[in-house]
């Protein structure tokens, strides 16, 4: 068994934490696990990158361009970005809320929506496109975009975990004061990933 899984957004997001959830819960099932993350300026709403690689005998952490099973992304052009490591059969699970870097209010630079979902249109592969920030807001917590997410990924094939297993490593993470907002936010991602 082998899963490799990029994980990309925008620092605050909280990619972070959902790379650590992912790992955390494969290892629980006895799977060796090795992941990478890229940070840079995420503090300042830069791009944040995890690879997350699942399986037996694994050897590195990065994952090699169009390697990755999975695209899980929680800004647009974040998503268009990670292309490049997708497997053109890959399935991408991406949030369609924008954050735009400062240079666009500034006119230095533009967002181009329309260019961006163009490039999303694949041959092959699935790709599920949602609103993943409005259903944060919904379970009661705009921050919960990565458990939102999360939920989604839980309705894949092919995952080593159960979806009650990631949940449960997604509620050891969060405070307590925060579980049951987090519990909402994974079960409507859980919903959405139905329909989707």
């Amino acid at each position: 068994m082998k899963l490799d899984i990029v994980i990309t957004g925008v620092g605050g997001q909280g990619a972070v934490l959902a790379s650590r959830v992912i790992a955390q819960t494969a290892m629980a099932k006895g799977y060796q696990v090795r992941t990478s993350e890229t940070i840079g300026m995420a503090q300042r709403e830069g791009p944040v990158i995890s690879h997350v690689r699942i399986g037996d005998d694994l050897t590195g952490a990065l994952i090699p361009d169009r390697g990755a099973d999975i695209l899980l992304s929680f800004e647009l052009a974040e998503t268009a970005r990670g292309l490049s490591k997708l497997k053109p059969e890959g399935t991408i699970i991406a949030n369609t809320a924008q954050i735009f870097p400062v240079s666009v209010p500034l006119g230095i630079s533009s967002y181009q929506t329309e260019t961006i979902l163009a490039a999303l249109q694949r041959p092959q592969g699935k790709t599920i496109l949602l609103d993943a920030s409005r259903a944060a807001l919904e379970a009661g917590n705009a921050k919960t975009v990565n458990v939102v997410l999360l939920g989604v990924l839980a309705g894949m094939s092919g995952l080593p975990f159960t979806a009650e297993d990631l949940l449960a490593s997604i509620l050891k993470q969060v405070p307590e004061k925060v579980r049951e907002v987090n519990r909402k936010a994974f079960e409507i991602g859980q919903r959405l990933a139905e329909v989707s």
